[in-house]
């Protein structure tokens, strides 16, 4: 007769494809990967005149392009260089030129 634990053991789950699991996902995230769009006048203006507004310790919500995606964070402004033409949001040093959007949310 077979130990109850040695026979636990034979329905425990298998995963032949993990490797294949994997590979799916990682084509999955490359397929959402986007091209930078062209950002219109209107809204390059309306950018501009957000980021006059932004300044420390201002909580903003900031859409901007990264390493082929769009990426969104919300938070508090902690340093705005305008010389060097960036702001920070926590630790996130995000370029006006990859910003597409911003909002300020209060401040």
């Amino acid at each position: 007769m077979i130990r109850r634990e040695d026979r636990a053991k034979q329905f425990a789950p298998f995963d032949a494809l993990t490797g294949l699991r994997k590979a799916l996902r990682e084509k999955e995230i490359e397929h959402e990967r986007t091209e930078r769009v062209e950002v219109s006048e209107d809204r390059a203006e309306r950018v501009e005149r957000a980021l006059k507004k932004a300044e420390r310790g201002v909580i903003a919500r900031v859409t901007y392009y990264d390493s082929g995606y769009y990426v969104a964070v919300e938070g508090e402004i902690t340093e705005h260089d305008r010389v060097f033409r960036y702001v920070k949001i926590g630790d996130g040093k995000i370029f006006y030129d990859d910003i597409y959007d911003v909002r300020i949310i209060s401040g």
